[in-house]
């Protein structure tokens, strides 16, 4: 048998009241009729007793009968099984595991500090059973493990001086990052007949010894980007300026002059500072 058994007991309040009666009635029988066959009753009393089991909201008991699988108990209530069974109780609940921070490289070879957050719960309690040794312990290593390889999958960060055009990366494409690392997470636990929940990284950053220095390049490519947008704009303003000049025939400019003009407009536009302005007093000439 590969698969779980749903089984629902007979009900423990039932025998709970025969328990009762033989138990106590041969404590009374045995002194008044002086028979000691209702020592009999006392003993199947404490035959009875071990059988007893009880089965809260979320939790389950699995049945074993001398090693063999008899069957699993998933509903909540009161029962009495076998006496000989052994009863094994797994819970239902959803479980929360939030892993250590691993230090792994991504697909450039960048070391990055990563964790997730896992949400899961036993969905077959024969596999988690008896298909792994323990499931918990399972859990822990094969997520260690699949996020190791998510990591290894996608880069940290799209850097463009790399040449590289990833659509998909660890920083920005979250929900894309999240998806995979639960289907990997699912493929991985399926075997211990674990229900992946939800999956997602806890905790990324660069590594220690590279943190200083990407964050250096992060701040370039970001002044590399507002500069590109900045020259964009002076250039269109420049044109523009050169164009209303010509229409309205406000002055007349030759080549050296609009050069000249061009060079203190994109001066102006693009320097850091504002620009101190100097006002010539004579003619155009000087």
């Amino acid at each position: 048998m590969k698969e779980e058994k749903i089984i629902v007991p007979a009900n423990g309040y039932l025998m709970l009241f025969l328990f009762l009666i033989l138990f106590f009635g041969g404590i009374f029988a045995i002194p008044f009729t002086k028979n000691p066959w209702f020592a009999l009753a006392i003993v199947a009393a404490i035959l009875i007793a071990p059988g007893f089991v009880m089965v809260q909201p979320n939790n389950s008991r699995v049945l074993l009968l001398f090693g063999k699988y008899v069957g699993t108990v998933k509903k909540n209530g009161f029962y009495w099984v076998n006496p000989f069974y052994t009863k094994t109780k797994i819970s239902l609940r959803a479980s929360n595991f939030d892993s250590e921070r691993l230090k792994v490289n991504d697909k450039l070879g960048n070391p990055v500090m990563i964790s997730t957050i896992l949400v899961w719960r036993v969905e077959n309690t024969f596999k988690a059973a008896f298909d792994v040794d323990n499931f918990e312990n399972f859990v822990r290593v094969q997520t260690d493990a699949a996020v190791r390889k998510l990591a290894s999958m996608y880069p940290y960060d799209n850097f463009a001086d790399e040449g590289l055009d990833e659509d998909i990366t660890l920083r920005s494409s979250v929900n894309e990052v999240s998806e995979a690392l639960e289907k990997e997470l699912e493929e991985r636990l399926a075997i211990a007949g674990i229900e992946v929940l939800e999956a997602r990284i806890g905790y990324l950053a660069y590594a220690q010894e590279i943190a200083s220095a990407m964050l250096k390049r992060q701040q370039a490519t970001a002044i590399v980007a507002a500069r590109h947008k900045i020259v964009e704009g002076a250039v269109s303003m420049v044109e523009m300026a050169l164009d209303e000049l010509g229409k309205k025939q406000i002055v007349d400019l030759d080549e050296e002059r609009k050069a000249a003009m061009v060079s203190n407009l994109m001066v102006i536009l693009c320097g850091d500072k504002d620009a101190s302005p100097i006002v010539n007093a004579g003619t155009l000439n000087h």
